[in-house]
Order: structure tokens, then C-alpha cells, then sequence
């Protein structure tokens, strides 16, 4: 049985049957988002999907994180990308 994996920013993320997108970043140590529009950086927060601090795209579609279930070969990315 190969392992669930999906894509974050290049980064194959591994994770568990019925894990959120935060939970498996988290695991791989993963804490912080990038940038949103305004330059502030992103984060897991309320995990319920209440305070949009996790927004990612997910497979092109904007989505908070902590309620979206990891799949077998998405791409999560950071909504804005940096700039360093």
C-alpha cells in the first residue's frame, strides 16, 4: 500500500485517513501559511473553519484548510506567494 501523500508548495505531505489539510501540515511541522493579500501571515487558528486564518489553494479553489480533508494527490498552496 503506497502512503497518502499530497502537494504543499512542492513538499509532499504525508497524512492520515480522514486528517484536515492543518492537521497533516502541522505534523510535518508545518505552521505557517505564507502571506494573504495584506501581508499578514497565515495560520491554523480556530480549527472549525470560523476565522479564515487558514485559507490555502486547494487543486485552484480557495478553501480553509482545517476543514478540508487531505486527499491523495492534491496541491495546497499558499494563496499569496512570497516575495523573498
Amino acid at each position: 500500500m503506497s502512503a497518502q501523500t499530497f502537494d504543499w508548495m512542492g513538499q509532499s505531505i504525508p497524512f492520515r485517513t480522514g486528517e484536515s489539510i492543518t492537521a497533516a501540515l502541522e505534523a510535518a511541522g508545518i505552521r505557517t501559511f505564507g502571506p494573504d493579500a495584506l501581508g499578514q501571515e497565515t495560520r491554523y487558528f480556530c480549527g472549525i473553519g470560523a476565522c479564515q486564518c487558514c485559507l490555502l489553494r486547494v487543486d485552484g479553489v480557495v478553501r480553509e484548510a482545517c476543514i478540508t480533508p487531505a486527499k491523495t494527490g492534491m496541491h495546497v498552496e499558499a494563496l499569496e506567494r512570497r516575495h523573498d
